[in-house]
């Protein structure tokens, strides 16, 4: 019969008394893991299930190595026992010079002790002590019992067996770290292509429809399971059908406008034959404003196809500005701007007719679907323009400038290309527009220009 001691239990640590059973460190560790990149998530999930592999195998080798040492243990103590037992019974006396052996030793463990009383031969193994040993005993005597004990210590094997355990935990560390460099290693590939595939779709949705990921798989290679590949044709197969889509309809605006323009042209010429009254200048500010729409359509359509190249030339912002003050005087986009004497020595590079058919639009715009007065100003490189209406509408302000719709009713009616071909411009140009509401009210278009 074996006997093992016994080893306190650890304490229970007390509930939770945060709703749900939630910790602040549980929850720091979910966003610490959210805020890791794909690889190191995987290459975390690699490292800590062949942590958990090594730690189990530890664990099996460790009780199997520690088994096998107590069971010898016990057998030598038990031999060693009957050893001193069969000197006892020859000669009533145990071996003084056997210093392991005792009779009635006074040290023995309670336990064993009533087990070998109650006529029981025993082993009891102590490792929780400075000395490990291992003890046998057996009862002696007639009714008078004595208990005949046998001492094996047990540091040398307690040494060997802590030993054997640094080497298992040093081998599962390198194989854990081996397994986290080759899961961040493996998982690198997965990785950079899906960043790839992330860069291609935001250049994608910027307007860069000819933009491709192009993975290196074969075509017509239908063996295993390969997702990002998959990922990769679908987003390829999306942007060719965008890219095809999106021609047809600048082909199609192209082609109308152009087709428009000869019986326009005609039409136009017709109108200045009528007699002077009343039907004839509505008929003509019709035909205008048809013409107008017709070139509009047509500038839309040479920037969609981004053949504009700009003649960029090197201008002081301030008098570019005054003499388009000058030039639009009379008409729907006149204006006077401000600050155009303290913009005499800011100069920009800019196209001067793209830039003047920038402000045009945005004076008119503002003029059309705002609210007077229209106040223009200069600043650094920067001219803005603002007028006291409503404001532009949220969905212009968050999905920008779209052609046919004005975005809000109450900014009244048009054909929205104002701010189409203004924004058109201004990206050939290489400026840019920022679209803002006034906190007490009214639409602020500022045009940023580059610095020459």
């Amino acid at each position: 019969m074996a006997l093992r001691i016994a080893r306190p239990l650890a304490p229970r640590k007390a509930a939770s008394s945060r709703p749900g059973g939630r910790t602040p460190s549980r929850s720091g560790a979910r966003a610490s893991l959210n805020a890791l990149g794909l690889r190191w998530k995987i290459a975390a999930l690699l490292a800590g299930g062949c942590a958990v592999v090594a730690v189990a195998i530890g664990l099996l080798i460790h009780h199997a190595r520690l088994d096998q040492v107590v069971g010898n243990a016990r057998s030598q103590a038990t031999a060693q026992l009957i050893r001193v037992r069969q000197l006892y019974e020859l000669t009533g006396q145990v071996d003084q010079s056997d210093t392991d052996a005792a009779l009635d030793a006074p040290d023995l463990p309670a336990p064993l002790r009533r087990a070998a009383l109650a006529g029981q031969r025993t082993t009891y193994l102590d490792l929780a002590s400075d000395d490990p040993c291992v003890w046998a005993a057996r009862p002696v005597g007639g009714r008078a019992r004595h208990v005949l004990s046998v001492r094996e210590p047990l540091r040398e094997q307690a040494d060997e067996v802590a030993d054997f355990d640094r080497r298992v935990m040093f081998s599962g560390g390198v194989v854990v770290a081996l397994a986290a460099l080759g899961g961040a290693g493996l998982s690198s590939r997965l990785s950079r292509e899906l960043r790839t595939a992330a860069a291609i779709a935001r250049r994608i949705s910027q307007g860069e429809l000819d933009a491709r990921i192009d993975h290196p798989r074969p075509p017509g290679v239908r063996h295993g399971k390969d997702e990002v590949a998959e990922l990769a044709t679908a987003v390829d197969t999306m942007a060719a059908s965008l890219q095809q889509r999106l021609e047809a309809e600048q082909r199609f605006t192209a082609d109308v406008a152009h087709e428009l323009r000869t019986p326009l042209t005609g039409l136009h010429t017709a109108a200045e034959l009528l007699p002077p009254s009343r039907p004839t200048e509505l008929v003509r500010d019709r035909v205008s404003a048809l013409r107008t729409l017709t070139e509009d359509l047509l500038e839309v359509a040479r920037l969609d196809a981004e053949v504009e190249r700009p003649d960029l030339e090197t201008h002081p912002l301030g008098r570019l500005v005054e003499a388009f003050a000058e030039r639009a005087d009379g008409s729907a986009a006149a204006f006077t701007a401000r600050g155009t004497r303290a913009a005499y020595g800011t100069f920009v590079r800019t196209d001067v007719r793209r830039l003047e058919r920038i402000l045009t639009n945005l004076v008119a715009n503002a003029r059309k679907h705002g609210g007077e007065p229209v106040e223009v100003w200069v600043e650094g490189t920067g001219v803005t323009v603002r007028d006291h209406g409503p404001g532009f509408p949220e969905c212009l302000l968050k999905d920008g400038p779209q052609r046919f719709q004005t975005g809000a009713r109450e900014r009244g009616q048009g054909t929205g290309l104002g701010l189409t071909i203004a924004f058109g411009q201004a990206q050939v140009i290489g400026a840019r527009i920022g679209l803002s509401n006034a906190a007490d009210g009214g639409a602020v278009a500022v045009v940023c220009l580059p610095r020459a």
